[in-house]
């Protein structure tokens, strides 16, 4: 499958409904939305694009730099290294409680080394790149003359025109027994089977297209956006105030880094405990933190056109 950066689908925008009220709150309600035509990536950016961008440019990711003690207080620096966060559950953690269960933070875990170890050259590059913060993906879109989505944009293209279907591809989780997606089997999070044979991410395009021809918007990543987290996707900015202060997680009052929303879910989603490999769900995630389930895919905005007479 061709995963070169230049594949693009021309997406011709309109009107849609947005959200869901059947699923998770943060997804409601549903509202119309509009969206001017624009370009999308076809598939996610992969390990292969991203180190060509990494070559040309030279450029670090967040992952690979030490954290600024000032983002982060209360932490010891000496605990303060380079790396990512890995999913690995705990020993015996039957059902994750707490995001420690089944997350782990692995110095030395970046883009390169998404677990921490092997290297995505051996057999990886054409998976979609991970261990990528925020930062790390608006830079590759602004090499690439590119921008991020909005969570708006990216909703849209992933309903590929099913306005209101649950899935991307229509209402059956399976449609005839078949997996649409990649996202976890089995029993979660401690059985996973690999039913479609893919354990963790999967090369781009090996799932089926949405009716606009676009793969991987749904399972195999989470990709971020350039929206800041609100609770609920229709949240207007109240009085003039910060977006990105307004995104910060209330739970942890001590950092103030902000949150974007990602969207699309991941290999890890399952429907027992994550049901969001749905165009409608939407997760925030801190701007600095690097994962082994988050990429990003680019795009292009249409230009405005000429000014009417009169």
């Amino acid at each position: 499958m061709d995963a070169s950066p230049d594949d693009m689908v021309a997406l011709p925008g309109g009107r849609f409904r947005m959200g869901s009220d059947r699923h998770y709150p943060e997804e409601a309600p549903v509202r119309w939305q509009e969206v001017a035509p624009f370009r999308m990536d076809r598939m996610p950016v992969t390990n292969r694009a991203f180190a060509a961008f990494v070559r040309e440019t030279g450029y670090v990711t967040v992952a690979e730099r030490i954290p600024d003690p000032a983002l982060y207080p209360g932490v010891a620096p000496a605990r303060l290294k380079p790396g990512g966060l890995v999913f690995a559950v705990r020993r015996g953690a039957q059902r994750p409680m707490h995001w420690s269960d089944w997350w782990r933070y692995v110095p030395g875990a970046d883009w390169r080394k998404p677990q921490g170890d092997s290297s995505v050259y051996r057999g990886r590059l054409d998976h979609p790149v991970v261990q990528v913060a925020h930062a790390d993906a608006l830079a590759y879109a602004r090499w690439a003359g590119k921008d991020l989505p909005t969570e708006a944009e990216f909703e849209y293209a992933a309903r590929g025109g099913r306005d209101g279907a649950t899935y991307a591809w229509g209402e059956a989780r399976r449609p005839g027994g078949r997996i649409m997606a990649n996202h976890w089997t089995g029993s979660y999070p401690q059985a996973p089977t690999a039913e479609h044979g893919h354990r963790g991410t999967s090369p781009v395009g090996v799932f089926p297209a949405n009716d606009f021809g676009l793969h991987d918007l749904i399972g195999n990543v989470w990709e971020w956006t350039q929206d800041y987290w609100t609770g609920s996707h229709d949240a207007p900015a109240c009085c003039g105030s910060d977006p990105a202060a307004a995104s910060r997680d209330p739970d942890l009052p001590e950092i103030t880094l902000p949150r974007r929303v990602v969207k699309g879910g991941s290999h890890l989603c399952h429907e027992s405990y994550c049901d969001r490999y749905r165009p409608a769900a939407r997760q925030p995630q801190m701007e600095d933190t690097a994962t082994s389930h988050i990429g990003f895919r680019c795009v292009i905005r249409s230009p405005p056109g000429p000014p009417e007479n009169g």
